[in-house]
């Protein structure tokens, strides 16, 4: 397919070597961006914490880097406390404008100073600036009103650097975590390195707008602007001027006439489809993307889409069906079938099973439609990479998507939720009649593992009794869960036998040390000084580690 080809081309971009031979790299200018970063936190005095608005302006002045995260959190109030989530929304559409002499500029690079042959009238005053680019309002030749999006000067090789910072960063962190841990943190930074180049490529952009478009062709209440494809660049979109209102503005939408929670319903109900039934899905559905025109829910930035193969699609299905029915075998072979690598030899599946049991009951108080799925997903992710299971990156882009849509709708639907929405979905799209057949065939499958490991059984207690009678039966036990306590135990022994030979050493050289026509060192015989010398190495040795370890 070419969207795949499109976006392979952009992963293989996203090595570090090319990175690096792209925006130049160089130890010079890292430490130059880490002390400019290091001056505003401690112009910030980040140490002894932020008010909400401190925080935002904060992000504000590292750069777009981290307006991008604060955009992130705005929507996650089970991170942040309300006040933060609110004061962090404001990032979603009121990030500083630039100067629209810049923006001139940068269009008269990109069109060759040609821009006035394009455009007959811009107008300076920004309808949005966002912390990667900034749209203007603009009159092409024919009269068309487009919207023309700039990518900010500058902006992709700064972001670019923060996150070679990022990944400078994560290989220190990732040779301290422990597994337990469990935080991959080369892997997060190279998923933000990902889409970094993706929401960084305007060219990107207005095919997912065509794609998007295609998609939901007939769908009545769901729409996109039109791209005029031969005015874009990588660094420049024009695109249809769309005038409505903001999905954010509840207030202008109950005066003119607007059911939000109509409008909640439908965002929720064509995001399951994105998610299911087409595979391709807004990844980013902040209130600052959606605006409300002509009775139409309208999606004006597709920077950022996220992608399920047929395949992953169906794992997504069996994950969700496996939640509702409260069943930890069955959501133990969805994600294990959905996963991307996963270590069979090192996999403890009874531990994945107990821990999916008890994250089902924990859970299980609730009703699919009240489940906290933003929650319930992180622990599903963490719960894995315990398990040494690797989830392919579109299931972060589906729970980051469904988390984002939930806190973009969430005034408008306060007693509905995507979990129970996408869960109504899966059991429309499913024939009824399907469901007598699919259980015949799980009873048949069972079936079919129980004869064959009765089969088996039999014949290894046979084999088994066998070797009982003739005294060649050997047995092998493990005792789960007994490396930390002998890791301890072999900890310990090796001090005692390090103290044995340092006290062992003092005790010799001493007797060595009355001992006269040697070669001496400092007044001490030659034997005595080094016993005394190894004595002391390896008493500081012992005492360092021991302080080190506490």
């Amino acid at each position: 397919m070419a969207d795949n080809a499109v976006i392979n081309h952009f992963f293989k971009q996203g090595s570090e070597a090319s990175a690096k031979e792209q925006f130049g790299f160089n130890l010079k200018s890292r430490s130059a961006r880490l002390r400019e970063m290091s001056s505003i936190l401690f112009k910030h005095k980040f140490l002894r914490g932020f008010t909400p608005v401190e925080f935002r302006e904060m992000l504000e002045e590292l750069g777009p880097s981290f307006v991008k995260i604060g955009q992130t959190l705005s929507t996650r109030s089970e991170i942040l406390p309300q006040a933060y989530c609110d004061e962090l929304a404001l990032l979603q559409t009121k990030v500083a404008p630039l100067p629209f002499d810049q923006v001139h500029a940068a269009l008269d690079d990109i069109f060759d100073d040609k821009v006035v042959e394009v455009f007959s009238e811009l107008d300076p005053t920004p309808l949005g600036s966002a912390s990667l680019a900034q749209v203007h309002k603009a009159y092409l030749k024919n009269g068309d009103v487009v919207a023309v999006k700039v990518q900010r000067p500058g902006v992709r090789e700064t972001m670019a650097q923060d996150i070679d910072i990022m990944r400078q960063l994560a290989r220190g962190v990732s040779h301290i975590a422990k597994d337990e841990m469990l935080l991959n943190a080369q892997a997060v930074v190279e998923e933000i390195w990902q889409t970094f180049l993706e929401e960084t490529d305007f060219e990107r952009e207005a095919e997912n707008l065509e794609v998007f478009r295609r998609l939901n062709a007939s769908v009545a209440f769901i729409d996109c602007p039109h791209v005029y494809r031969d005015l874009c660049s990588s660094q420049c979109l024009v695109m249809e001027y769309v005038e409505g209102i903001p999905i954010y503005d509840h207030r202008v939408l109950k005066e003119a006439g607007y059911d939000l929670e109509e409008i909640g319903e439908k965002i929720l109900d064509n995001y399951a489809t994105q998610i299911l039934d087409h595979g391709f899905f807004h990844a980013d559905p902040h209130p600052g993307n959606i605006i409300v025109r002509d009775g139409k829910i309208v999606y004006i930035d597709l920077g950022l889409m996220g992608r399920l193969t047929p395949t992953e699609r169906s794992g997504f299905n069996a994950i969700v069906k496996s939640v509702g029915m409260q069943n930890p075998v069955k959501l133990k072979e969805a994600l294990l079938a959905f996963a991307l690598t996963k270590d069979e030899e090192r996999i403890d599946h009874p531990r994945m099973l107990a821990d999916l049991d008890s994250l089902l009951s924990s859970y299980g108080e609730a009703d699919v439609s009240d489940l906290d799925i933003g929650a319930m997903l992180a622990d599903v992710l963490t719960l894995t990479r315990a398990c040494k299971v690797v989830l392919p990156s579109s299931i972060t882009n589906v729970s980051r998507g469904i988390v984002t849509i939930e806190g973009t709708v969430a005034d408008f639907i306060p007693n509905d939720s995507i979990m129970g929405i996408i869960n109504a979905h899966i059991m429309r799209s499913s024939n009824p009649l399907d469901r007598p057949k699919e259980f015949l065939e799980d009873t048949a499958l069972e079936l079919q593992r129980a004869s064959e490991g009765a089969a088996q059984a039999a014949a290894y207690s046979g084999e088994a009794l066998r070797m009982l009678t003739r005294g060649q039966l050997k047995m092998n036990m493990e005792m789960l869960g007994s490396d930390a306590p002998l890791s301890t135990v072999s900890k310990i022994v090796n001090r005692l036998t390090i103290g044995i030979i340092i006290a062992g050493l003092f005790v010799g050289s001493s007797l060595f040390s009355r001992v006269q026509g040697t070669p001496t060192v400092f007044g001490l015989p030659f034997i005595s000084f080094f016993g005394f010398l190894g004595a002391f190495v390896l008493s500081v040795w012992v005492v360092f580690d021991i302080w080190r370890k506490g």
